[in-house]
């Protein structure tokens, strides 16, 4: 990570460097010029910059190369449009549900106690959603330091049941306050009967109708060619729709020009035949699931 006119900018790749946001699909860059200009000034070699456009521009506005990629968004007027309107009879049921069960929504001030429930929650299983979790295996010490990233865009909730934290959201901010993005959502499996997590999308869409804020995102609708999967039915019943935006890339090198006519700055995955993705995908859940269970009888 490093930083660029106030902004902090992920590299990831050692032959091809892509340059993208820190917190892309979550903040949005309003006059992305500046920081083009310093990447290609920078010592820090970047080939490739890109960034999207937000949910409430989707017309495309700069001349740079780009590609369609999407956000799941909910337009937020009012929590009772929301409520009755927007969102399916199972997902409504279920915040209630939470409700009856004992669960405890509150807005919270990031601290040592609340990294430790975090970091908690994402050890509790390596795999969710049938895929590996890219935050299991984490130390608190990283944990603490992810998570206090953005604190002037940052607002933070928990689930309680009781005392303890059962999952939590973090919000966080545009700087003008048209959008909100779900950066982080998580729950511990041991206690999703409770539906913690129903309860805090209902928080984060009272918050937004509450301070006027009229975007709120939950990352991608769909990633590469999968179209649908189990979290992408749970962002439609909670309202979410899928909204195409374009998505620019600037070569900033020879290598960077190189490797996008190429193609090279796609994921391997994107560029392999959808059937063989879903046959690996199939095997990855099997494979997952039988990991899960020889975990569960071992301990």
């Amino acid at each position: 990570m490093i930083e660029v006119n106030s902004q902090k900018i992920q590299v990831e790749g050692k032959l091809l460097r892509i340059a993208r946001l820190g917190a892309e699909k979550f903040l949005f860059l309003d006059a992305p010029e500046p920081i083009i200009e310093s990447l290609r000034k920078s010592q820090s070699r970047v080939d490739i910059f890109t960034f999207i456009q937000n949910a409430s521009e989707t017309q495309p506005k700069y001349k740079y190369p780009l590609e369609w990629d999407n956000l799941a968004v909910l337009r937020i007027s009012t929590f009772n449009y929301w409520w009755n309107e927007q969102i399916g009879f199972k997902a409504r049921n279920k915040a209630k549900q939470a409700e009856k069960n004992g669960v405890q929504i509150r807005e919270l001030t990031f601290s040592k106690d609340l990294a430790r429930g975090i970091w908690e929650i994402y050890n509790e299983s390596p795999i969710r959603q049938g895929r590996r979790f890219p935050h299991y295996g984490k130390d608190y010490e990283t944990v603490y330091r992810e998570s206090a990233t953005y604190p002037e865009h940052s607002v933070y909730v928990g689930a309680f049941l009781d005392s303890k934290l059962i999952g939590f959201i973090r919000l966080l901010m545009s700087a003008d306050r048209s959008h909100a993005g779900l950066l982080n959502i998580v729950s511990l499996l041991e206690y999703r009967d409770k539906s913690p997590m129903n309860a805090l999308i209902s928080y984060a869409v009272r918050y937004c109708a509450d301070h006027k804020i009229p975007y709120l995102t939950y990352s991608s609708f769909s990633y590469g060619k999968r179209q649908k999967d189990s979290l992408s039915d749970f962002k439609k019943r909670n309202g979410f729709l899928r909204i195409d935006v374009p998505r620019y890339y600037v070569p900033l090198t020879l290598l960077g020009w190189a490797a996008f006519r190429l193609g090279l700055h796609k994921k391997l995955l994107d560029r392999i035949p959808e059937p063989v993705i879903v046959k690996y995908r199939e095997l990855r859940s099997g494979w997952y699931a039988r990991t899960m269970r020889s975990c569960n009888k071992s301990s």
